[in-house]
């Protein structure tokens, strides 16, 4: 038999970065290992910043030939010549999206621990749809995105799931069978060495 393919990595942005340094961390991080996919997504809502941070990162993942897309923002996604868009509201915003961005953008839908909603954003024609968290935070009301959501998605939905939200070795070692992307973000940045950081959850996956 065949090993199963590992799931890719999404990597996401701190809520917060700092234009002189994250830049350089970025692209240390993508040097040292495979991304699939990079998500700006800050707090701020102030566009000036929004945009300088979309340009610095943009220029990094490029150059690397790898995808960015924004939290929420996809008149900005245009506007910025990002690849898409990530929105946080499940299905609601899909089709204005897509319509805004075109069929070759990016457009994905967090859906929390609904496989209604992730259903429904298949059906609008999300390109993923995020499930979580999967692990235990004080952030949200508590709900989590549980194994066995992403079991069932894996065997009955075409549509590429990504896990995110409170990853550790243990929960990347279970559901590597069962996501097609991790979305790893806090979980890395606050390291001394986020690239060395990742390379330790990318290394849980494959002992199961």
């Amino acid at each position: 038999m065949a090993e199963p393919e590992q799931p890719q990595i999404y990597l996401i942005t701190p809520p917060e970065i700092e234009l002189s340094r994250f830049p350089d961390t970025l692209a240390r991080v993508l040097d040292a290992h495979d991304v699939a996919c990079i998500r700006l997504a800050l707090s701020t809502h102030d566009e000036t910043a929004l945009s300088h941070a979309a340009d610095a990162c943009r220029e990094v993942a490029h150059a690397r030939d790898i995808a960015i897309v924004i939290n929420t923002h996809f008149i900005l996604a245009e506007r910025l010549g990002l690849d898409g868009v990530h929105l946080t509201d499940g299905a609601r915003q899909i089709r204005t999206a897509r319509k805004t961005l075109g069929a070759d953008a990016v457009v994905g839908a967090f859906c929390g621990a609904s496989r209604h909603d992730g259903m429904s954003a298949g059906e609008a024609g999300a390109d993923y749809v995020s499930f979580g968290p999967v692990g235990d935070t004080a952030l949200g009301d508590g709900t989590k995105a549980e194994h066995d959501v992403f079991e069932w998605w894996s065997q009955m939905i075409e549509v590429p799931v990504v896990a995110a939200g409170a990853l550790d070795e243990d929960l990347m070692r279970s559901l590597a069978p069962v996501t097609d992307f991790f979305g790893i973000g806090a979980e890395i940045w606050s390291a001394d060495d986020p690239a060395a950081e990742l390379g330790r959850l990318i290394a849980a996956m494959g002992h199961g």
